[in-house]
């Protein structure tokens, strides 16, 4: 692959998107706080600890079967927040509008996003409009800034995984790609399948709650839980074993990805996220979610086996097993 230029895979979250912040970004605007390389960063003003975390969306298209930008930008920087064991609080909100872009458009995207906004209990208070010339962007670029405070005393790190823990999920993976895709490729299916973009405060607030050793959470948004799995298995060292009979993937989403040629797993999702945890903490876990809107097909998917691997072990339907590696090249640009 060229490495001379941007493709549209360094923005896919696989290995080109890995390289890009650690070869080039990382090393100039090195810090203890970036270098974490966490969702959201976590500090200390005052006696205060704070999280804080930005984010772009350039999804396409704008409207989609559950969604839109605007909810969509919400609820993306309020989970980034959440990871961190933060309660979200303020946000910010950047428009890059494109000329000839049709107000009737714009109104739905900023009532969606208020909407969102009030929904996650956070509020958007200072924000920047930018206009550029027609066929200079795609419509709209929403950036959005958030800012909370941490008060669960566990490190909720990739830092604190550790051999024993469980790896559970809060419901179906891959909703949010399949209804991107879906929209994009104009598929015709019975079944509509819905974006699962949501805010997961709420659902982190009642696991941190009943749980004083919760040690990572992720969302797992662009690449999916195959990429984040990755990631997290490779900067932890340690080796994940999943159960792919565990996984809960819709029979419609399944569909999609026969269709296209995905697998699953690199799917992006926006209401899911993944959470490490001991194994003799993970029922309460689990049940909690299950009892929650947003976690009802929650389930435990695998365990971290050992503290040498640095790998993710996948078995399968099959009888087999297989690595999980970053992925290389495009996934499904636009997505979010």
């Amino acid at each position: 692959m060229k490495d001379d230029i941007i493709l549209l895979g360094h923005g896919d979250g696989g290995m080109l998107s890995h390289k890009l912040v650690t070869e080039k970004f990382l090393p100039l605007f090195a810090n203890s706080y970036l270098e974490r390389l966490e969702d959201a960063a976590v500090f200390d003003i005052g006696l205060e600890r704070v999280c804080f975390s930005t984010d772009s969306y350039v999804v396409n298209p704008l409207f989609f079967p559950g969604g839109d930008i605007g909810s969509l930008a919400v609820h993306g920087t309020v989970n980034d927040l959440s990871m961190c064991g933060g309660m979200p609080l303020f946000m910010s909100a950047g428009f890059i509008l494109e000329e000839g872009f049709p107000m009737e458009n714009l109104e739905k995207i900023i009532e969606s996003m208020a909407k969102a906004a009030n929904g996650a209990g956070v509020k958007i208070v200072t924000g920047d409009t930018k206009v550029v010339p027609r066929g200079s962007a795609d419509g709209v670029f929403i950036n959005t800034t958030g800012i909370g405070i941490v008060r669960y005393e566990g490190a909720i790190s990739i830092e604190s995984i550790v051999p024993g823990d469980a790896v559970i999920v809060n419901g179906t993976l891959g909703d949010h790609g399949a209804a991107i895709l879906g929209a994009r490729e104009g598929l015709g299916l019975d079944t509509e399948i819905l974006s699962d973009s949501a805010p997961l405060n709420g659902l982190v607030s009642e696991i941190l709650e009943i749980s004083p050793h919760v040690h990572c959470m992720r969302d797992a948004t662009r690449g999916g839980l195959g990429a984040i799995m990755a990631e997290i298995a490779d900067r932890s060292r340690c080796e994940i074993v999943l159960e792919e009979r565990n996984i809960p993937v819709k029979e419609a989403v399944k569909g999609i990805c026969e269709i296209l040629g995905f697998d699953p797993l690199f799917l992006a999702n926006e209401g899911k996220m993944v959470v490490f945890c001991p194994r003799t903490e993970a029922m309460k876990v689990l049940e909690t979610m299950k009892a929650h809107p947003l976690g009802k097909d929650a389930a435990v998917i695998g365990d971290v086996v050992n503290k040498n691997g640095g790998r993710v072990v996948l078995n399968t339907l099959i009888g087999g097993s297989r690595v999980i590696d970053l992925p290389v090249g495009e996934l499904v640009p636009r997505i979010c």
